[in-house]
């Protein structure tokens, strides 16, 4: 697989990276784990070198898991982590205060099983931490060996650029596909001018741009689709719309909409790198044929184009995650 450079940060990865969080947490039950670790470990054989998990999935036994499976090639791969969260509870509420940062990268590197963190993410912007205090003490993280890369999660353009003068920011991890283009307005011409990589995640609608779901699909009890605005049925049948029109591109191109979804992303900028996630390796490898779908100048035209007369309906997140977002 090509890889690709996150910004000016000398971060080199896969063009693709792998999302672990639903092997672990958000979907349903977890993965069985040697089947996860089976697929964390075909994923690297087939080329991905850039995976991503947080505390906060599980709690804990995401990382725990990444340790395990990439243990037998870690100084070949990258590992990205993120703090942020009390105990590494979502439901607790954020907690970026130094202490905290560091209590978790310490923990982190032992569930990781890992001497150094390449790229550390603060979750979640905590309002009641001054965003140069975060950065500064990722800095002196970074300058103690225990982490390569400092990065953000959905932060607005005022915290990218307070936090990018106490230390460069390598990556904004943050939701961005063909059904969520906000970022196009504001955060990317920042992270351009900057020189900061974008990371994609959700980049399949969490699921909806693969074709697979529709208005009669149900979710399991543990899914937290159920909670999304955008997942209700009245919305999915809406939103059917958007999934028809990547359909007919990717009968054009021999392709499954899916691999259209992350082709489209891969051409909006050569820093821009997805992190698509599975549990099923025949998912794994439908994601990586994306990366060999050239999509032309037209092609591109022609799907933006389309794109933009379909108006989305539902919110991305319930209203209590959504207050944590953009701060």
């Amino acid at each position: 697989m090509q890889k690709r450079t996150l910004g000016k940060s000398g971060l080199e990865v896969s063009a693709l990276g792998l999302g672990c969080m639903g092997l672990s947490y958000g979907y349903g039950p977890a993965t069985d784990k040697q089947d996860a670790v089976k697929l964390i470990r075909a994923a690297y054989e087939k080329g991905i070198t850039f995976f991503d998990t947080a505390e906060a999935y599980g709690p804990y036994t995401n990382e725990e898991l990444l340790g395990e499976a990439l243990e037998p090639f870690r100084n070949k791969v990258v590992i990205a982590t993120k703090f942020g969260f009390k105990e590494g509870k979502t439901a607790l509420g954020l907690d970026s205060r130094p202490e905290n940062i560091r209590a978790v990268a310490e923990a982190s590197l032992k569930r990781l099983k890992t001497e150094v963190i390449d790229l550390f993410y603060q979750h979640r912007v905590d309002p009641n931490v001054p965003i140069e205090e975060v950065a500064g003490t990722v800095k002196e993280l970074i300058q103690e060996g225990k982490v390569k890369h400092f990065g953000l999660s959905e932060a607005g353009v005022a915290t990218i650029r307070k936090a990018h003068t106490v230390h460069p920011v390598a990556a904004l991890q943050s939701e961005y596909s063909l059904w969520w283009r906000e970022p196009e307005a504001d955060i990317l011409p920042t992270l351009e001018e900057l020189g900061i990589g974008f990371v994609p995640f959700s980049p399949l609608g969490k699921g909806f741009l693969t074709g697979r779901i529709d208005a009669n699909t149900t979710f399991g009890k543990e899914d937290f689709r159920n909670t999304v605005p955008r997942f209700s049925e009245e919305n999915r049948q809406a939103n059917q719309a958007l999934v028809n029109l990547l359909g007919k591109t990717a009968n054009e191109q021999n392709a499954t909409p899916a691999q259209v979804a992350l082709a489209w992303l891969l051409a909006q900028k050569p820093w821009i790198v997805p992190i698509p996630g599975t549990t099923k390796l025949h998912r794994l490898e439908e994601n990586i044929g994306s990366a060999a779908i050239a999509l032309r100048v037209e092609d591109l035209r022609e799907i933006t184009a389309a794109v933009s007369k379909i108006q989305v309906q539902g919110g991305r997140y319930s209203e209590q995650a959504q207050k944590m977002i953009n701060r």
